[in-house]
């Protein structure tokens, strides 16, 4: 082993190990051997992640599940009108991207934040729940209350919609039709003579 080492300490001087590694670097890089290797710890591209603000997303939420309560009854601090904006989804998708810092494309999180608000899991505080400091009652009982009336089919559903909404969709990948597939021909035995033709 040590052979192997001063074999290659031989070859490289000091200086020339840095290049050495930058020199690979960059043969890596542009390989494409760089996608490989995932970049960003939610998996969410950042284009993706620009394009889609939660404040967008709860109208979404409320477009693939209609039933589910928007509790948008409270009252505004500074205005005195009704927050029609400040819904349900809104208020548990900030509360689990902004308050908690969970990752909003991965089902596991969104049941850990739904079990946060069945008091199953962590402590929800009343003075940094979502809507505590702009409207003039906190909706984190309501909120609760309305998470807990729900069944486990219409929280999995729930659960669904909102990581299908933050997880980005491939748009140009094709799948293989039946015409372009290869098909695997059957391997021919080999014929006399054969031999002869590796010479």
């Amino acid at each position: 082993m040590s052979k192997n080492l001063s074999f290659i300490q031989l070859l490289l001087k000091p200086g020339q190990t840095l290049t050495a590694f930058i020199v690979v670097g960059v043969l890596v890089l542009s390989s494409g051997a760089d996608k490989l290797i995932p970049t960003n710890l939610f998996g969410i591209q950042p284009a993706f992640a620009q394009r889609i603000s939660p404040g967008d997303i709860w109208q979404q939420v409320y477009q693939q599940l209609p039933d589910l309560p928007k509790e948008n009854q409270y009252i505004h601090k500074n205005t005195g009108q009704v927050a029609e904006e400040n819904t349900l989804a809104s208020r548990l998708i900030t509360y689990h991207i902004y308050r908690k810092g969970r990752a909003p494309n991965y089902r596991l999180d969104w049941k850990l934040t739904l079990a946060d608000y069945l008091d199953a899991n962590e402590i929800m505080y009343h003075h940094s729940y979502p809507g505590n400091d702009t409207l003039r009652q906190n909706p984190l009982e309501g909120d609760r209350a309305v998470i807990t009336s729900l069944n486990r089919h219409q929280r999995n559903a729930l659960v669904q919609v909102l990581a299908d909404i933050f997880t980005p969709t491939p748009q140009n990948t094709q799948t293989p039709t039946p015409e372009t597939t290869a098909t695997p021909s059957t391997p021919q035995l080999p014929q006399r003579g054969s031999a002869e033709l590796l010479k």
